[in-house]
């Protein structure tokens, strides 16, 4: 497996399939790795499954989360060369960003016409995580990239943003890869104390309530006040949205519209999000829900 750090090394590796991170690898981007290698395969691509490791500051609001986010590269190749990736692609801030180029306009579904999700809490995120998927996708020679439904604004966002700036890679998404306990894998899970790991545990049990409400309204009560009970006091969303577009229900619209049941709180002053598919249309009913 080849280690490169420069845009032009990037450029060599091949037609590929992205697998773009920002390090600190646990089992759900190693899920991602191996979902990769596998379309990467299925594609006959020779440049094989790359990923990608980069702290993006520029998606970063706050300094500090920036400073204490987890970086441990050698032992991030690993994992990749075990899941069977053929190159990582781990530059330096200088190296990503030569220039100060603006970033690319932010589309719908991150921002604009009432989202009120992500953007709310950490302004100026999307533009950053625009700003670096636009590089990556130029330099790196991608027909397809893999993203998390963890993450599932930032999985929307990327769709929009190939359709919009014309790149060429299609997004692949990922199943959200849960701990035993339901806990979404995430690198800031590393922060939870032991009792804050049993409050965390309200995200994924209101999630799945949420999917046995019928309407928007009704879903949104419940994730809300389960995670009050819980002990969560600062909750910036518990959301219940299009899951084309991220954008409200119009009136009735959820029984035939695919949904995504979306909430983001914070345990132990550690910012965490998850969200699961929503509604008949969105493939869950009543009968499913756990």
């Amino acid at each position: 497996m080849r280690i490169v750090r420069t845009v032009e090394e990037a450029g060599s590796l091949g037609e590929c399939v992205l697998v773009p991170t920002m390090g600190f690898l646990h089992e759900g981007h190693a899920a991602l790795i191996r979902q990769g290698v596998a379309e990467a395969s299925r594609r006959g691509l020779g440049g094989g499954c790359v990923v990608s490791i980069f702290v993006n500051p520029s998606q970063f609001n706050d300094p500090g989360d920036f400073a204490r986010y987890p970086r441990e590269l050698a032992r991030d190749v690993a994992v990749c060369e075990a899941c069977g990736a053929r190159a990582v692609f781990a530059p330096d801030e200088g190296e990503m960003y030569p220039s100060e180029e603006a970033a690319p306009w932010v589309p719908v579904p991150a921002v604009g016409r009432e989202p009120r999700l992500e953007e709310v809490g950490r302004p100026g995120h999307f533009e950053g995580v625009c700003r670096v998927l636009d590089r990556l996708f130029r330099v790196v020679r991608a027909r397809a990239a893999v993203f998390g439904e963890k993450d599932y604004q930032q999985l929307c966002l990327a769709r929009a943003l190939v359709a919009q700036q014309g790149l060429g890679t299609e997004i692949v998404a990922g199943a959200t890869v849960r701990e035993r306990d339901g806990l979404a894998m995430s690198s800031r899970n590393v922060h939870l104390s032991e009792a804050g790991r049993v409050r965390a545990r309200a995200l994924s049990r209101a999630l799945r309530a949420a999917q046995r409400c019928s309407t928007p309204a009704h879903a949104e009560r419940v994730m809300w006040d389960m995670l009050w009970s819980a002990g969560i006091a600062r909750i910036e969303y518990a959301a219940v949205r299009r899951a084309d577009t991220l954008m409200p229900f119009a009136d009735g619209e959820w029984a035939r519209t695919a949904g995504r049941a979306l909430v983001c709180a914070f345990v132990d002053g550690t910012r965490l999000l998850d969200n699961m598919a929503w509604g008949v249309a969105g493939g869950v009913s009543s009968a499913e829900a756990p």
